[in-house]
């Protein structure tokens, strides 16, 4: 696979839609927000598209930033992509909640619908798309059947939650419509749940989508809105408050790239959620599949430096991350972590230990990495810093359909 036969670069996206605007680099970089210096190196693809800076410049350009990313082009090969297929039922599932049921569907009891609702979540947790995309659309479509029997509060907490995997699946494949609609039912029916900490939980989907959209701002403000929110007087409720603070720390991380924010914003908030996740009590459950514990805020360090550009010191705190630590956390966001320290050691000059790290991200969450927009940057990029394409790079770019 010679350097020239690989598809078109996120750089060279970026200087073709510059010019088909009639900007200079100049003129995108005081749009963008965004240096003209590494505007020039990501379009000779000698700087990795980050996605801080894909989300100011698709933002500047008036673009989706997968148009920039490339990430996963919904529509593209369904009929061989079998994840990709479920989405449609997935689709219409969402669509038909919050109207009158179908009065053929003969719903599973709530108790069974519950044990599904936790299966998907750890199926969730393990970045397994294509066992989520298939089984969801019954599940929504058996939870609407029961919730609009009753309008019982409790049955909106469950709908709620499998929304809530619908916005998680749509959002890793790429279907970013999909998620922000998926993301305004939650809301809806969080407010009709018993639960008081769901519509928090729905506001931290939401400042992730513009965490995407480059609006570290107003993302910002959603956060500390729903963290105000929340009454802290229960574990469930510190868990929530903490994933807040972390969703905060990566959005100021972000943000320091346009100077929206500083350093020292992203590692306050980071700070308070080291803070409450020391609050928690021992060996707490999983609330809300939310993930805070004392591991994945650790993990969590090493990506504020990465999204700050500090690869020094994203190294620097991944050599703290022990083997039981890791262990300690499911396969999806494991393989993050590789994916996040891939990102760092490429810019840090280290091209065989950054595949190296993509390649351990394959083999925990083989679905999630090979549709992962920053895996797959990583992989663009080594592949334009290599004369001759290695075979571990090549067989990696097959995988991902970078062709």
């Amino acid at each position: 696979m010679p350097v020239q036969d690989i598809e078109e670069t996120a750089g060279q996206r970026v200087a073709r839609l510059r010019k088909l605007r009639g900007l200079t680099q100049h003129g995108l970089a005081a749009r963008s927000h965004v240096s003209r210096s590494l505007i020039a190196k990501v379009e000779r693809g000698h700087s990795l598209a980050t996605p801080a800076f894909i989300a100011a410049v698709s933002a500047a350009l008036a673009v989706d930033p997968a148009e920039i990313s490339g990430h996963t082009c919904p529509g593209r090969g369904l009929a061989q992509d079998r994840i990709h297929a479920t989405i449609p039922q997935v689709r219409r599932a969402l669509d038909s909640v919050d109207v009158p049921s179908d009065p053929d569907v003969r719903p599973r009891p709530m108790s069974v619908l519950v044990q599904e609702i936790e299966s998907l979540r750890l199926a969730s947790k393990n970045a397994e798309h294509l066992q989520i995309g298939t089984r969801l659309p019954a599940l929504l479509t058996e939870l609407a059947v029961h919730a609009h029997s009753g309008d019982d509060p409790r049955t909106w907490r469950h709908v709620n939650a499998a929304q809530a995997l619908a916005v998680s699946l749509s959002r890793r494949l790429g279907y970013t419509d999909l998620a922000m609609s998926a993301i305004k039912d939650a809301a809806a029916s969080a407010a009709r749940s018993d639960d008081p900490n769901l519509p928090a939980l729905a506001q931290l989907s939401r400042a992730l989508m513009m965490m995407m959209y480059g609006s570290w701002v107003v993302g910002l403000h959603i956060v500390r809105a729903a963290a105000s929110s929340v009454d802290q007087d229960t574990p469930r409720a510190l868990a929530v408050h903490g994933a807040l603070q972390l969703r905060s720390a990566v959005l100021s991380a972000r943000g320091t790239s346009t100077g929206s924010t500083t350093p020292g914003d992203a590692w306050e908030y980071f700070g308070r959620a080291e803070e409450t996740v020391r609050r928690l009590p021992g060996h707490t459950r999983d609330w809300y599949a939310l993930q805070f514990n004392p591991a994945n805020v650790q993990i969590h360090g090493c990506a504020v430096a990465v999204e700050m550009g500090d690869h020094d010191e994203a190294l620097r705190r991944d050599a703290l991350v022990t083997e039981s630590v890791l262990a300690s956390l499911p396969a999806a966001r494991r393989a993050h972590h590789d994916i996040d320290m891939a990102r760092a050691l490429v810019e840090a000059g280290k091209r065989e230990k950054a595949l190296a790290r993509l390649a351990a991200a394959e083999r925990i969450a083989p679905q999630m990495t090979r549709y992962h927009p920053s895996a797959r940057a990583v992989t663009a990029h080594l592949i334009d810093l290599h004369r001759s394409v290695p075979e571990p790079l090549r067989g990696l770019a097959r995988r991902m359909q970078i062709s």
